[in-house]
């Protein structure tokens, strides 16, 4: 069939589907060899989406919630948010634990990249929600920033939303010292699939009216609980490697 090559959106890049597999397996190779390049990470997650978008569409549309998010298509960065703001709630608020938990890791949320090589608008949006929205789990699941941390929250996403890239982004589990991974599997693993599982399914959460919601309230609406004690403090070289990685 004839392939549309004029881009659906600004930045967009249409693939055929020689194109999007050979990107797929490329990316897949990239991000295993090299997790910091987030570049790849986002290019797999995209060639490798499948039927798993326009299912979490679907979830979206079934809830006002998420009707209004695929309607209103908010955004999540520097701009959008105001930092300063949430800075001055309460303590134990979420905004108050979002903006907390971006300063302890050194993080911004203009980290993420846009959606390149996805050809339906909507679910190009629905990607770039799911990619925006990601550090409100690290903050509401109390998970620092480090590949061990992270490879426990893709399995709490695969599990909650379905996304393959999830999945495929536990290979970096490879590269943990044996010591980590046998806590890896033995403590967080078993507590992403409980969590993910229980859990409403948060693409459909419009976070951004949550702010001034106690973040022990949260949690208990979206039936979802803190991961296994974490170990915040580390190696400044990890740290910074970590954040390379985003």
């Amino acid at each position: 069939r004839t392939i549309k090559t004029e881009p659906a959106y600004p930045g967009h890049i249409p693939l055929n589907w020689f194109e999007n597999a050979f990107l797929a397996v490329g990316s897949a190779v990239v991000s295993l060899t090299n997790p910091r390049r987030g570049d790849m990470v986002a290019t797999l997650g995209e060639t490798t989406a499948g039927p798993a978008l326009p299912r979490l569409r679907d979830i979206m549309l079934e809830s006002a919630e998420g009707r209004r998010i695929l309607k209103e298509c908010p955004r999540v960065t520097s701009t959008t948010v105001d930092m300063n703001a949430l800075a001055k709630l309460p303590e134990g608020t979420f905004g108050h634990t979002y903006v907390t938990w971006l300063e302890r890791c050194g993080v911004t949320p203009d980290t993420r990249a846009p959606v390149h090589y996805i050809s339906d608008p909507e679910l190009a949006y629905v990607m770039q929600r799911y990619r925006e929205c990601h550090d409100f789990y690290h903050s509401l699941l109390n998970l620092p920033v480090s590949v061990e941390y992270e490879i426990a929250l893709k399995v709490f996403e695969f599990t909650n939303l379905g996304l393959p890239m999830t999945l495929l982004s536990t290979a970096a589990a490879v590269r943990l010292t044996p010591a980590k991974r046998k806590r890896l599997f033995e403590e967080y693993v078993p507590w992403a699939l409980r969590c993910g599982s229980s859990a409403k399914s948060l693409i459909t959460v419009y976070w951004e009216e949550k702010w001034a919601m106690d973040v022990g309230e949260l949690r208990r609406e979206l039936g979802v609980w803190e991961a296994p004690e974490a170990k915040w403090r580390r190696p400044l070289k990890e740290a910074k490697e970590a954040a390379e990685k985003r």
